[in-house]
């Protein structure tokens, strides 16, 4: 009877510890204080990950869907062959994130399940986090791409918690607060004109014009760089059409593009870790031109075009697109501001594989 107690104390002590955390959404979740099996809502977490766990970001990843490899191949690419073992990590969804299987997720036993939230709540979510709630399997919600300027420094507190490095964490969380800070108090002392903007989204890939945002997303990190963006309030949905003839008669001052192309999508605007800066202006060149209506606009005839890449939406890397659009939109208020010195200090300090491409360009004037 005397080893009971013991025993008990053995047991107590090999037990998980766990901590309760609060979510993006509010929910109050318990999690083990070092998770070694987390599935992942979102391959493209990846981005997030990166700056808040050392070395290869995916090393406790039991599961993802598969959107990485089919919307971004360029960091596909990149991270498979640095940390091959990523390649088996075992799916539990296709390219489209929001479409879970829920057995799939049960049966690799996780301690750990990160969504993220979306624009669109797919139907299934809701069954989604109930089913896993009665399976005990804890859940927590981070947000950097719905409500970006809101969401994205809990989001990394969230993950710096529930993963056990709360030290990076809080040293991006500065980071990034910093570079975002300097936009924000130059614009709001200088208080510049705001140019007119019209930003398309996947720029060559459609054949009708012109995707947006009116609110939200990519459309709240213009207005933060000091834009003014020509589709807000044109449509209650987060993205929305205008048509050629509508962003014609607005007559913005700027035009600011999307794309992730690669090179096997020779016709569509190419930016990403793979890309040359000569193949990105190119590119770039050609699917202006090849937007036949609008390229009638003096933003673009005049070379005030901006480019950038469309993932930045999707985590906190958006503060590069906020710093390379803020030069652009007001080069004089921001004369000595350098994205892309940001972004080699989001290697040095941070990142696991130096980001060496190409992510924004600019296009020339047409002549015409």
């Amino acid at each position: 009877m005397k080893k009971w107690p013991i025993l008990l104390l053995l047991l107590a002590c090999s037990a998980p510890q766990a901590k309760m955390l609060t979510d993006i959404l509010q929910r109050k979740v318990t999690v083990p204080d070092n998770p070694q099996r987390i599935v992942l809502g979102e391959g493209r977490l990846l981005y997030t990950l990166a700056l808040v766990e050392q070395g290869n970001p995916l090393r406790r990843v039991a599961g993802w869907p598969g959107d990485l490899p089919h919307y971004d191949r360029q960091t596909w690419a990149r991270y498979s062959a640095a940390f091959p073992a990523i390649k088996k990590i075992p799916l539990i969804g296709g390219a489209n994130p929001g479409q879970l299987s829920v057995e799939k997720i049960i049966a690799l036993r996780p301690d750990l399940v990160i969504l993220p939230l979306y624009a669109k709540k797919p139907a299934a979510q809701d069954s989604t986090l109930m089913q896993l709630d009665a399976a005990a399997i804890p859940v927590i919600y981070v947000d950097t791409r719905v409500d970006p300027l809101k969401n994205t420094v809990p989001s990394l507190k969230i993950l710096g918690e529930a993963l056990g490095d709360q030290q990076k964490a809080q040293r991006f969380i500065a980071f990034y607060q910093r570079h975002m800070a300097l936009i924000h108090d130059r614009l709001r002392q200088a208080a510049p004109v705001r140019p007119r903007v019209m930003l398309q989204l996947h720029i060559g890939r459609r054949e009708v014009c012109c995707t947006t945002v009116g609110h939200g997303n990519l459309a709240d990190l213009l207005a933060y760089a000091g834009g003014d963006n020509i589709a807000a309030g044109q449509f209650s949905s987060v993205f929305g059409q205008l048509s050629a003839e509508a962003v014609l008669a607005a007559r913005p001052d700027f035009f600011l593009a999307t794309g992730l192309g690669d090179a096997q999508q020779p016709h569509r605007l190419q930016l990403g870790p793979q890309v040359a800066p000569a193949t990105a202006k190119q590119s770039f060149s050609q699917a202006l031109a090849s937007e036949r209506v609008i390229a009638q606009l003096a933003a673009i005839r005049q070379g005030r075009t901006l480019a950038v890449w469309h993932n930045f939406y999707l985590s906190p890397w958006h503060l590069l697109a906020v710093e390379v659009i803020a030069k652009t939109l007001h080069p004089q208020l921001f004369h000595d501001l350098e994205p892309a010195d940001t972004l080699r200090e989001m290697n040095e300090e941070f990142l696991p594989l130096p980001e060496t491409g190409t992510y924004w360009t600019s296009g020339e004037k047409s002549g015409r």
